[in-house]
């Protein structure tokens, strides 16, 4: 039903989460990020209030093993969940239950973990990981590339119907959050095109934010 990859930019320290699913919404759900704290996606039969919970430890001081393994233990129904997770320092972690659906993988690498469940084949996993670790650019494109990769590899075994990027940086916000809630085909092709109309724009959302004084033209009647 779904596979994601989290990674951390090394250069920059921003982390970031892209996700896709045969379920409506993904992006609703499954990714949960804060920074100068780390992120987490959770997946298979999805508790969102996991992804809190792991966050919430890792702010008290907790590794982020112990943070998932608190956060897996708390829940009765723990066995039907996926997790992976990394922290502002680039530490991985995941954690796939023995309920989790169908043919599924997780996989640490440099500075990013993945995860699928419903996969066509393991080996989706170990090309969306591979494609990050080799990516260069903004961790907004390494998280496209290796979504991509993944889905040349083969992606899940059913449709995928919605896709999801997070990006935060040292902003209490997330500079991306981009989402393609349903689509009847390629929802993550559709969610590159959002990246690269978006990507242009950041930095100008950005400064409008910080000071709009500086920040360009709106491009609307009155703005001009």
């Amino acid at each position: 039903m779904t596979f994601s990859i989290i990674g951390r930019c090394a250069e920059t320290g921003q982390l970031g989460i892209a996700i896709s699913s045969s379920s409506i919404a993904v992006g609703a759900r499954c990714p949960w990020l804060r920074p100068g704290v780390g992120a987490v996606a959770t997946q298979n039969i999805t508790l969102p209030a996991l992804g809190l919970v792991v966050l919430d430890q890792l702010e008290l001081g907790v590794s982020l093993q112990q943070a998932l393994d608190t956060a897996i233990s708390n829940d009765r129904h723990g066995q039907y969940r996926q997790l992976t997770a990394i922290d502002h320092h680039g530490n991985t972690a995941f954690f796939s239950g023995s309920h989790t659906l169908g043919c599924h993988h997780a996989l640490a690498g440099e500075q990013c973990v993945g995860a699928g469940n419903m996969l066509s084949d393991q080996s989706v996993i170990e090309a969306l990981v591979k494609a990050f670790e080799t990516s260069t650019g903004h961790l907004g494109d390494r998280l496209i590339t290796a979504m991509q990769a993944a889905v040349a590899a083969g992606g899940e075994a059913g449709p995928v119907h919605s896709a999801a990027m997070v990006v935060v940086d040292e902003l209490i916000w997330p500079i991306a959050d981009l989402r393609v809630d349903w689509a009847e085909h390629d929802p993550i092709g559709q969610l590159e095109q959002l990246w690269l109309a978006y990507r242009p724009q950041l930095q100008d959302y950005i400064t409008r934010a910080l000071d709009p004084t500086q920040a360009p033209s709106y491009g609307v009647p009155g703005d001009e």
